[in-house]
């Protein structure tokens, strides 16, 4: 894994299978990972598999759901195919009452 991103409370990491978030992501910091994360997506060879891991983020907030999103508007468009999404428990339920469920390959984790 190759550190993207740490500040105060949250670290993004990149690694062979994609990006992983650890910590407490909030808007003070989603716009900083969401650049991070998309810049790393940018760099990636079109075709490339991925998996957005934030099974390890504290807390529900909807700035994780946007991060998210532009995460898989710099995929698109770097050619990059999402093979799924890990989110704990609470962002899942988030990510369904948003609706956004229907546009991101869940795996949702305990």
């Amino acid at each position: 894994m190759s550190l993207l991103l740490d500040l105060d409370d949250v670290r993004l990491e990149a690694g062979p299978d994609g990006l992983a978030v650890h910590g407490e992501l909030d808007f003070d910091v989603a716009t900083r990972l969401a650049s991070a994360g998309s810049d790393w997506l940018d760099g990636q060879p079109g075709g490339t598999r991925v998996i957005f891991d934030l099974s390890a983020v504290i807390g529900v907030s909807s700035a994780a759901l946007s991060v998210l999103l532009e995460w898989t508007r710099a995929a698109r468009l770097a050619g990059v195919t999402l093979e799924s999404v890990r989110l704990p428990v609470a962002l899942v339920r988030l990510t369904r009452l948003a609706g956004l469920d229907r546009l991101l390959p869940l795996d949702q984790v305990a």
